[in-house]
């Protein structure tokens, strides 16, 4: 390690199981290939549908760095339950959409989304309307480009969208995270994934690396100004979601406001995570490097208690420990997983700014309160996109031609 500076931990990403990289090699089924504007798609015919489309399922990609990963993205969808092998054995085409740079603006990735569903609307040989969907990012650039299609006045032929855990009211990184991806003295990928496009318009809140101010970054306002004036939503399909965090107002119970999340040694020695707590300057984490010599506190205001609220979940801190144990740092890690997409978010039922809202009840609420026509949370809380029987069952069910 030279001696004039910290390792360059930032060489990690922040991502959930569809994004993981599989311990083997993939076998991925046969497939055809579309280029499509800022994207691509790979097309799996249903069984028994040999001569082309019959009832396409176009399911778009998450969020992350760099170009979709299809084939870790097949892996995942098929990990847990099979779901792709579920859809095609029921005769539906599935059409996996990735995005040439997934951390772009979520407005530029919508246009392969438009460009897939208009595709597989052309060669389609039968009339049955499609499924229009994604995961976590994939379900608001699907919901964004089936909307400005009706804006448009554009024919989608698409009767049901569908997002599985998609932040629609917003998702949460710890600030401080975010803050110590910028105090790593070296560009990096963590650094560069946090200040994408696509994470400034989908966090709810951001910590600006030029100012160190923490709030609504510019580009989240932009992107919801742009919903707005495409309706917010397509009206015409059926909408539904599913959630991987729990509907009982239940996070995690373990991960308790203003605690030790993390605490660094060795390498930017004394570095401290907190969970979120409520209040005024409430130090969210406190930054320390040998060299270049810096030190930073965190501080938050008029938070609510987002990190164990009821959601899916993601690695966060354990994902961070292990990369500094790998670089020859210490880690005392109290809390593996903090929530990414709270429920209320990934069903579009109240809101998160507010304690309240966040710990709510959603059984209790009525489902009209909901933006979509339809939703289930899991029973249990479940990682970030993770596929399970209990959600692609229940999204299976509601298919429709």
């Amino acid at each position: 390690m030279p001696e004039t500076t910290e390792p360059n931990v930032g060489s990690f990403t922040l991502g959930g199981p569809l994004t993981a990289e599989p311990a083997r090699a993939i076998q991925v089924p046969e497939h055809a290939e579309w280029t499509l504007p800022n994207g691509f798609a790979w097309v799996f015919p249903g069984e028994g549908n040999r001569s082309g489309l019959v009832r396409p399922v176009i399911m778009a990609d998450g969020f992350n760095l760099g170009r979709s990963k299809l084939d870790a993205l097949y892996h995942g969808l098929e990990n847990g339950y099979p779901f792709i092998s579920e859809l095609r054995r029921r005769g539906r085409d599935v059409i996996l959409l990735g995005f040439n740079e997934r951390s772009a603006s979520i407005l530029d990735n919508a246009q392969a989304a438009e460009a897939a569903i208009m595709r597989a609307r052309s060669e389609q040989l039968s009339d049955a309307r499609l499924v229009v969907g994604g995961f976590s990012m994939g379900g608001i650039v699907t919901r964004y480009a089936l909307a400005k299609l009706e804006m448009q006045r554009m024919d989608h032929r698409t009767a049901l969208y569908f997002s599985y855990d998609s932040p629609h009211r917003g998702a949460s990184i710890p600030v401080g995270v975010q803050a110590f991806s910028h105090f790593i003295p070296f560009p990096n990928d963590f650094a560069k994934q946090m200040n994408s496009p696509a994470a400034r318009q989908m966090l709810w809140r951001h910590y600006d690396k030029d100012t160190g101010k923490i709030g609504i970054a510019p580009e989240r306002s932009e992107f919801l100004a742009a919903l707005d004036r495409v309706g917010r939503w397509p009206q015409i399909p059926m909408t539904i979601g599913v959630a991987n965090g729990r509907a009982d107002g239940v996070g995690l119970p373990d991960v308790k406001p203003g605690e030790v999340a993390l605490r660094i040694d060795r390498i930017y020695p004394g570095t401290t995570f907190y969970t979120q707590a409520q209040g005024d300057d409430v130090t969210a984490a406190y930054l320390n490097r040998r060299l270049p010599k810096a030190e930073k506190t965190i501080t938050t205001s008029g938070f609510p208690e987002v990190d164990g609220v009821p959601g899916g979940t993601l690695h966060t801190y354990k994902i961070l420990a292990e990369t500094m144990e790998k670089l020859g740092g210490k880690a005392d890690l109290r809390h593996e997983d903090v929530c990414f997409v709270p429920s209320v978010s990934a069903v579009a039922i109240r809101d998160i700014e507010k304690q309240d809202d966040l710990y709510a009840d959603i059984n209790a609420l009525e489902p009209q309160e909901s933006e979509l026509n339809d939703f289930l949370c899991s029973s249990t809380t479940t990682a970030h996109t993770a596929i399970t029987e209990e959600l692609c069952t229940w999204l299976i069910e509601r298919l429709v031609d």
